[in-house]
């Protein structure tokens, strides 16, 4: 249904968009210096996810009306910023607890408990402004109407961008945490770390607040 030309462009577009380091990127890093590689990894899953439920909502039409409404955008947009900030304040009141020892002794994996963390990737995902005005405003530019299904194409398209998110959030939050594991090595260090985790996701969320739509 959606031609070759359409898809081309679009695949194009999602690679650039995508690669400008968002919301969902640093959120990602920054979950990956508090809490390493295997909360990183299931970040980025949530993280595509609630990016998929957004092109769904958009498939449906209740994108749309999120674009348009300047009271419903600023709803989702200091949602998604003020869960930012409470996971950041979170990170850094923990920073201490982070030891060498427990990161050797931790086969079960992050105290939050993965089905956790996926859903808090979700949140932050479906929450994301960058992604909210890529799917609602771009989106729809590149559905061919006269082949019929809009809905599906959608669907079909919003495959691309999650796609690429996948793999290269996952390979931001492997760096990261492969950057951790060295500050590992000293509980002073994985604090200091676990710490700026902390600050990341702060400052993120202050900046999803406080950044307004670009039109």
């Amino acid at each position: 249904m959606v031609s070759a030309d359409r898809l081309l462009a679009f695949v194009a577009m999602s690679v650039l968009v995508v690669l400008i380091p968002g919301p969902s990127v640093l959120f990602v890093i920054g979950r990956a210096l508090a809490h390493g590689r295997r909360t990183a990894v299931a970040t980025a899953l949530g993280n595509v996810v609630g990016s998929y439920l957004l092109v769904v909502a958009v498939a449906v039409g209740v994108g749309s009306l999120v674009e348009r409404s300047v009271t419903v955008y600023m709803a989702v947009k200091l949602a998604g910023a003020a869960y930012l900030v409470y996971l950041g304040v979170q990170a850094f009141r923990h920073r201490r607890e982070l030891t060498a020892a427990r990161i050797e002794t931790q086969p079960k994996g992050p105290a939050r408990g993965d089905v956790r963390t996926v859903l808090d990737g979700v949140l932050v995902g479906a929450t994301n402004p960058k992604g909210v005005v890529f799917f609602a405003a771009v989106l729809p530019q590149f559905v061919d109407h006269s082949a019929g299904h809009v809905p599906l194409q959608m669907l079909l398209l919003g495959l691309v961008p999650i796609t690429i998110g996948l793999v290269t959030d996952t390979l931001w939050g492997l760096t990261a945490s492969a950057a951790r594991s060295w500050f590992a090595r000293s509980d002073r260090r994985l604090s200091v770390i676990g710490g700026a985790g902390g600050c990341t996701l702060i400052g993120l969320g202050v900046t999803v607040a406080v950044t307004g739509r670009a039109d």
